[in-house]
């Protein structure tokens, strides 16, 4: 009976919706022209999926993934994460939001120069207020799963590009986030490495369930995910399993 409550438990989490965007519209300013990125944009995705968001430069993927992570406000439209809205409550809030429940990994590592591997990957533990030796642990193990176990004391000028990523990576997962979202996670990196990191995103999200959204221009790579959408010009104006 339990095993058999448990499976349908696994089975209905699996389903379930986790992500959910509806007419996302943003536009910027340049001098004089407003430019629309964002064109009504609308997405679902379930619990557990990995999904890849590709098209060209300026097609608007980037834009639309900081949108579903709750870091750029859209103009129109609404976001909500596992049922409950964002830019909803104050900024304080949607930054605890952030902190517990949403990972980014940036394509430009932005990791700080001063501090140790290890200390970076500390940074949101510390800003969520937990700062005890049962952190320190467990980012240790954390930088020992992806890798780096043995180079957690070293400074960002001293790893290579794979291991900034990787760090940069470590420091999303810290606060086991159920949702890790990744900004062209390769774009800096060889092909080798960078299929090496795309392998890890997929095997970290998928041993604990997380849900993984990833910006691309790798086709390749894309294909990876259980899901491939296509923005051109603002729109999803294709999807792939």
């Amino acid at each position: 009976m339990d095993r058999a409550g448990g499976a349908i438990l696994e089975i209905h989490m699996e389903n379930e919706l986790h992500l959910k965007a509806r007419d996302l519209k943003r536009s910027f300013r340049i001098g004089s022209r407003t430019v629309e990125v964002l064109k009504g944009i609308d997405l679902e995705i379930r619990r557990g999926e990995a999904v890849f968001l590709c098209g060209a430069s300026g097609a608007g993927k980037t834009t639309l993934l900081y949108t579903l992570a709750g870091l750029e406000k859209p103009e129109c439209g609404s976001v909500e994460l596992e049922g409950e809205l964002l830019y909803a409550k104050g900024d304080a809030e949607e930054a605890r939001r952030r902190n517990r429940r949403i990972g980014f990994v940036f394509q430009g590592y932005f990791l700080l120069p001063e501090l140790t591997a290890l200390e970076n990957v500390l940074l949101p533990c510390m800003i969520g207020g937990n700062r005890g030796a049962g952190a320190r642990r467990h980012a240790e193990e954390v930088l020992a799963r992806v890798g780096l176990g043995d180079r957690m004391h070293h400074l960002p000028a001293e790893l290579s590009g794979g291991e900034q990523q990787r760090v940069a990576l470590a420091r999303a997962l810290i606060n086991d986030p159920s949702v890790l979202f990744a900004d062209e996670p390769t774009g800096n990196l060889d092909s080798k490495t960078g299929e090496s990191i795309v392998e890890l995103l997929l095997e970290l999200v998928r041993e604990r369930r997380r849900t993984l959204v990833v910006v691309t221009h790798d086709a390749v790579l894309a294909g990876r995910g259980d899901r491939r959408l296509e923005i051109r010009d603002g729109k999803i104006v294709g999807e792939s399993a």
